[in-house]
This record gives C-alpha cells, sequence and structure tokens, in this order.
C-alpha cells in the first residue's frame, strides 16, 4: 500500500453475503485502481460513506462502495467479498450488506423487525461470523437502555438474542476463529464498558474478565487475533487517553493487558482491527489532525514506528485473514 508514510512521535513500545433486499437509493462504485482482495473497509466523516482499498492499491485512492450517506462501522467478510454496515436514516437503523466489488447495496434486517421480540432499535458495529453465513451485532432493545448481542443470517432469517434478559451493556462483538463465541466488552453502559465478556453462541454461560493495567474502560472495541489467543482494545485510561492494549485469550479467559503502543501527549488511538497474526491496525488521532489508520507489529522484540496505512477514514475493519 503506497499511502503517505509520517511520524506522530510513535515508537512501538512493547517488546453470499449480499441481503435480501434491494436498497431503494442506491449506492455502490466509485474511485478506486485495484479489485479489494485484502485490505481495509472504512467510513469517512466528512460524507459517512463506505469505502475499502486493497493492500496493492493506493491509499489515497479508495473504492467507494456506498453514495448516500449514513453508513456506520463496516466490517468486512472473512472471504473478503462483502461489507457489512449499519446505515442510518431519519433516526432508524438498519443492517446492510455490500460487495467490495462494487454494486447496490442490499438490506439485512430492518429495526423493529417482528422477528425481533423486545423490539430492536439503534443497532451497532455488526461483524460477520467467520463462515459467512451469520452477521452478530449491538442492538438497544425496546424501553430498555442497556445495549444487547443478537444473531440473523446472512439471507434475513434466524434472528437470534444471544444475551436476553441483560442487565448490563455489551459493545462491538468479535468473533473467535471457530465461530463458537464473541467477545465484547461489557459494563452498565457503552462508555463503561468495564469487563471483556466470552460470549458463547450456544447459550452457555457468559465468562467475564477484568480490565488491568490501568485501562478504566474500553473505549470502542475488542478484537480477536487470527489465532484466538489474544485481544486487542482501546483503553481508556483511569490518567485520561485511550490506547492500544492486548491480552493474551486463554480459553474463555483474557489475562493480564499490555499497552502496544505509545504516540505521545494528545494523541487518541482507538478501533484496533487485526492485520496478520502480529500486526494490528488502528485509528490515531492527533490534536487537531485528520484522524487516519496506522499499523503497528505485536510482539516480543517487535521494534520500528507506527506507520500511516490509510489517510482520513475511521471506524476500520481489515480482511480476510
Amino acid at each position: 500500500m503506497t499511502g503517505n508514510r509520517r511520524f506522530l512521535g510513535a515508537v512501538l513500545a512493547v517488546g453470499m453475503l449480499g441481503g435480501c433486499e434491494p436498497l431503494d437509493d442506491g449506492g455502490g462504485g466509485g474511485i478506486g485502481d485495484v479489485l479489494f482482495t485484502r485490505g481495509f473497509a472504512f467510513v469517512r466523516e466528512n460524507d459517512r460513506n463506505v469505502f475499502v482499498v486493497d493492500d496493492d492499491g493506493d491509499a489515497n485512492s479508495p473504492q467507494r462502495l456506498t453514495t448516500v450517506g449514513g453508513a456506520y462501522w463496516p466490517s468486512v467478510s472473512r472471504n473478503g467479498r462483502s461489507v457489512v454496515f449499519v446505515q442510518r436514516s431519519g433516526g432508524a437503523t438498519a443492517l446492510l450488506t455490500v460487495p467490495t466489488s462494487g454494486g447496490s447495496p442490499s438490506t439485512l434486517f430492518r429495526a423493529n423487525d417482528p422477528a425481533c421480540a423486545r423490539g430492536c432499535a439503534n443497532f451497532r458495529t455488526p461483524t460477520f461470523s467467520p463462515d459467512g453465513r451469520s452477521v452478530v451485532f449491538v442492538f438497544s432493545p425496546a424501553n430498555s437502555s442497556q445495549t444487547a448481542l443478537a444473531r440473523i443470517n446472512t439471507d434475513g432469517s434466524g434472528f437470534q438474542e444471544l444475551t436476553p434478559n441483560n442487565v448490563i451493556a455489551y459493545g462491538a462483538p468479535s468473533f473467535v476463529p471457530n465461530g463458537s463465541a464473541v467477545v465484547a466488552g461489557a459494563g452498565s453502559g457503552l462508555n463503561q464498558l468495564d469487563q471483556i465478556a466470552y460470549i458463547p453462541l450456544n447459550g452457555g454461560t457468559i465468562i467475564y474478565s477484568a480490565l488491568s493495567a490501568g485501562v478504566q474502560f474500553i473505549e470502542n472495541r475488542v478484537a480477536v487475533s487470527p489465532s484466538g489467543g489474544q485481544v486487542a482494545l482501546d483503553g481508556r485510561l483511569t490518567s485520561g487517553g485511550t490506547r492500544i492494549y492486548i491480552g493474551q485469550l486463554s480459553g474463555s479467559n483474557v489475562g493480564a493487558l499490555q499497552r502496544v503502543t505509545n504516540s505521545g501527549p494528545g494523541s487518541e488511538e482507538s478501533w484496533p482491527t487485526w492485520t496478520g497474526a502480529s500486526q494490528l491496525g488502528f485509528l490515531v488521532s492527533a490534536g487537531g489532525s485528520d484522524t487516519g489508520i496506522y499499523r503497528a507489529s505485536v510482539g516480543a522484540g517487535s521494534t520500528g514506528s507506527v506507520s500511516l496505512a490509510v489517510p482520513s477514514a475511521a471506524e476500520p475493519s481489515y480482511g480476510p485473514l
């Protein structure tokens, strides 16, 4: 990828899938010089459309997949052929899919669909299962201030609540590699996710792990590594600021957290996404500068800087892995 490279005073600190209903208001296509096979999906804050850029493409010329705006939290499928995202329009939300090759978005699931007995609204942060047959996402049950997790098949059938009768909130989910469970932040609200939840999809007991290393809350996302042996998260510190941390995932438990990077005073790090077995992509913003996607190696003995991968981006997802 040929995005502009620069430093932010940052050094490494550690040692099938289209939905079932066509969208009426168009979208798809746009600019881009390389067919997408592996790389980042993201949105831009100025117009809220979905973009993709292949690792072999020009990061300054991504392919735009939507045109009507209102898009949030895109996630690439494990085969790299589709992106699922949330569409906001007039206060309502829906889950949509769009091919990474371009084309019209399709509606997968709408808020307050009759299949959701409690009433579903305010969809957030969808993610594909490893086999590409379902999507897990965050929603708000009717008349509840808490958020829950649900699963829907990619043909629009089979809605299932994964955290029924929840009394706490759940954040952005991430699948373990075999698809048997998701890992997500949990807490008293979306702004107070102070635990890491391991949620079996077979209805088994949810296991909670405490945060550590001075991390007070999970800002946005917990992301499971391709091997399933680690998680990455953006931790909000008790001393202020948000930084990227990793922890070992052993069975259903997350061990002590370790800080990955140090972008210096005034910088914020968020939205981690694994780009390889020992590499992370994440957002970095510094003061009033434009937010971009950066990469850093993870692991003992790693050295080097955080490098810019994609400028002018938000809410990144990487795939396939």
